[in-house]
C-alpha cells in the first residue's frame, strides 16, 4: 500500500504566488530577491497555520535558485531540486521548542562559518523561536547581528512579545495575518480540483469558517471530511465530522432566547447533546453568533464585510439584531462566553449551557444600572410598537396617573393585554391604605402587588416570584388583612396572593417595584420622557 501524505503537506505551496492571504509579505520578499537586497535576519510572526514556515521554505529556495523568475524559485534547477528533496544541508530547520538550550545554539554558532555546498546562502529556519532560553538568546545575539555573508536567519514565532528587544531590533519583522474565509475557500477549491474530489460550496464555507483563519487547519479538516465518504462532501457531513451545529440551528436557538421561550431552548440543547455535540463547541458557537448579532446591531450593513458573510446571512443577522435589546444581548453574550470556561470545573457541562439559556429567557431583576437599562429598553420597545399601557399597583397612592391612550393601530392589542379595572378596585385601594396605616410592615408588600380582579368574596393579587418573601408575609398576616377587607367591603372577604415569573409578566404591565428602583437610581426623568 502506498504511503499517504496529509493534504497540508502534499499541497504545501512551492512558490510565493500559491501562498494565499499574505500578499503584502510575499510581494515584499519577491521585490527583495529581484533587487538583491537580501536581509541577514527575518522574523515571521503570526498565528498558527498562516504560512510562516511555508514562506520561509519558499524564501530559502528563491534566494538560492539559479534561475528565479520575478523572485519565484524555478523548481527545475539543481539547487531547487536538492533543497526540495532535502538532500543538502544548505537549509537547516531547527525546532526551538525541543532545542532551546545554550549548547544547541553554540553548536549552530560554531557551524555557521561553513560555506553552503550547492547554493549561494546557508539558511537557518528556527521555528517557535520564542521557546529559546535566555542564555540561548544571549548566545545567538552576536551571530544574529553580524552573521557571515552566506548566512540568512529566518525566525518564526506565534508569540513575538516573548522575544527580547535585542533580537527584535536585529530582524526584519513580517506579520502574517489570519487568512480570510474567502481566501481559504478559494484554496480548498484548488486542492479539491487537484485531487478530483467534490464538495458543495456550503460545505467548503463551513470548513473555512471552522478553520478560524488557519490554512493548515482548513486542509486538515478537509482531510477528515474526505476520509468520511467516497462521495460528495456536503454541509451536513461537515457538521457531523466537526461536531458543530449549522447556522440555521443557531438562528432558531437564538430566536428562542430572544422570544424568552426557555422550553424550546432547552429542547434544542437536548437535541444537540443527543446528536453528540461538544458542550464547549456549542457555547462557543452561540457566543460567536451573538457576537455577529451585536456587530450587526452596531454597524448595520457593514456586518457583511466585518464578519465575512454572504448577502442572505447578513440579512438574517440584521433582522435578528432588530429584535434584541442591546443591554440584554450583551448580558446573554457575556454569559455564554464565561460558560465555556466554567465547564472545566463542573461534572455536567450541559447544565452550564441550560443555566445560560434559562437566564437569557428571564427578565433581569438585578438592581444595577445594567439591569435597569435592560428593563427600560424593553419598555421603550413596547412603546415603539404601541403595545404598552401604563398601570400601577401602588395601593398607598391616592391619586393615580391616567392610562395614556394607546395608538389607534394598537388600541385593540393594548385592550387585550391589560384587563379593565373592575368597579371594586377603588374599595381595595381604600382597604390597602387602611391596612398600611395599621401595619407599616405590610405597606411595601401591598405596593409591589399587582391587583388582578375580585370574584365574589375573594380578591386576587399577584407578586413577582423574586419577591416571594413579601408574598409569605401577606399570607402570615391573612387574618388581620381579611378582617380589614371585610370592614371596608361590608361583607366577608379573603385575599388570594399568587406568584408570577418575571419572564411571564403580562405584556404592557409594570408594577411599582420598577418605579421604586428607577427612583433609587435617579432615573425617574427618563421614565417620564418615555
Amino acid at each position: 500500500m502506498s504511503e499517504y501524505q496529509a493534504l497540508y503537506r502534499a499541497w504545501r505551496p512551492e512558490q510565493f504566488k500559491d501562498i494565499y492571504g499574505q500578499e503584502t509579505v510575499t510581494r515584499t520578499l519577491r521585490r527583495q530577491i529581484v533587487s538583491g537586497h537580501i536581509a541577514h535576519a527575518y522574523l515571521f510572526c503570526g498565528s498558527r497555520g498562516t504560512g510562516k514556515t511555508t514562506t520561509a521554505k519558499v524564501l530559502s529556495r528563491a534566494i538560492n535558485c539559479t534561475d528565479n523568475k520575478d523572485g519565484e524559485p524555478c523548481g527545475q534547477c539543481e539547487v531547487c531540486r536538492q533543497l526540495k528533496n532535502e538532500s543538502t544541508l544548505d537549509v537547516l530547520e531547527i525546532d526551538a521548542a525541543s532545542n532551546n538550550g545554550v549548547d544547541e545554539v553554540r553548536t549552530l554558532r560554531d557551524n555557521i562559518s561553513y560555506t553552503p555546498t550547492v547554493g549561494k546562502y546557508k539558511v537557518y529556519i528556527i521555528d517557535e523561536v520564542h521557546m529559546l532560553s535566555t542564555s540561548a538568546f544571549n548566545a545567538l545575539l552576536k551571530t544574529l547581528e553580524e552573521p557571515p555573508k552566506h548566512a540568512v536567519f529566518i525566525l518564526a514565532t506565534t508569540e513575538p512579545q516573548k522575544l527580547p528587544a535585542t533580537v527584535l531590533s536585529r530582524c526584519q519583522r513580517y506579520d502574517f495575518k489570519r487568512i480570510s474565509v474567502k481566501d481559504i475557500s478559494a484554496r480548498l477549491c484548488v486542492v479539491l480540483k487537484g485531487i478530483g474530489r467534490a464538495c458543495t460550496d456550503e460545505a467548503v464555507e463551513e470548513i473555512a469558517v471552522a478553520a478560524d483563519g488557519g490554512m493548515r487547519d482548513a486542509l486538515s479538516l478537509m482531510d477528515m471530511c474526505l476520509s468520511y465518504t467516497d462521495g460528495e462532501v456536503d454541509a451536513a457531513l461537515v457538521r457531523q465530522v466537526l461536531g458543530s451545529n449549522g447556522r440555521e440551528f443557531m438562528f432558531d436557538f437564538t430566536d428562542a432566547l430572544c422570544d424568552r421561550d426557555a422550553a424550546k431552548a432547552l429542547s434544542m440543547i437536548s437535541e444537540a447533546m443527543l446528536d453528540g455535540r461538544d458542550p464547549a463547541v456549542f457555547t462557543r458557537e452561540v457566543a460567536a453568533h451573538l457576537r455577529t448579532v451585536l456587530i450587526a446591531q452596531t454597524t448595520g450593513e457593514s456586518v457583511r464585510e466585518l464578519c465575512e458573510l454572504t448577502g442572505e446571512a447578513a440579512k438574517r443577522f440584521l433582522e435578528q439584531a432588530q429584535r434584541y435589546e442591546m443591554t440584554r444581548l450583551m448580558r446573554t453574550m457575556d454569559d455564554f462566553i464565561k460558560a465555556e470556561g466554567d465547564m472545566r470545573y463542573v461534572a455536567m457541562p450541559r447544565s452550564v449551557i441550560e443555566l445560560c439559556a434559562v437566564r437569557a429567557c428571564r427578565v433581569s431583576n438585578e438592581k444595577t444600572p445594567d439591569g435597569m437599562n435592560e428593563r427600560l429598553e424593553a419598555l421603550e420597545r413596547q412603546l415603539r410598537e404601541g403595545s404598552f399601557s401604563f398601570t400601577t399597583s401602588n395601593a398607598a397612592t391616592k391619586e393615580t396617573k391616567p392610562t395614556p391612550a394607546p395608538k389607534p393601530a394598537a388600541r385593540e392589542t393594548a385592550a387585550q393585554a391589560v384587563p379593565a379595572q373592575d368597579a371594586e378596585m377603588p374599595l381595595f385601594r381604600k382597604a390597602a391604605q387602611l391596612i398600611s396605616e395599621k401595619n407599616k410592615s405590610l405597606s411595601y408588600a401591598l405596593q409591589i402587588a399587582v391587583y388582578n380582579k375580585t370574584e365574589g368574596n375573594v380578591i386576587y393579587l399577584s407578586i413577582p416570584d423574586s419577591m416571594y418573601i413579601q408574598k409569605n408575609w401577606l399570607d402570615e398576616k391573612h387574618e388581620e388583612i381579611d378582617k380589614t377587607l371585610s370592614e371596608v367591603y361590608g361583607r366577608p372577604m379573603k385575599l388570594n396572593v399568587t406568584l408570577f415569573g418575571d419572564s411571564k409578566q403580562a405584556p404592557g404591565k409594570i408594577d411599582s417595584q420598577l418605579l421604586t428602583e428607577i427612583s433609587d437610581f435617579g432615573s425617574r426623568d427618563k421614565l417620564e420622557i418615555l
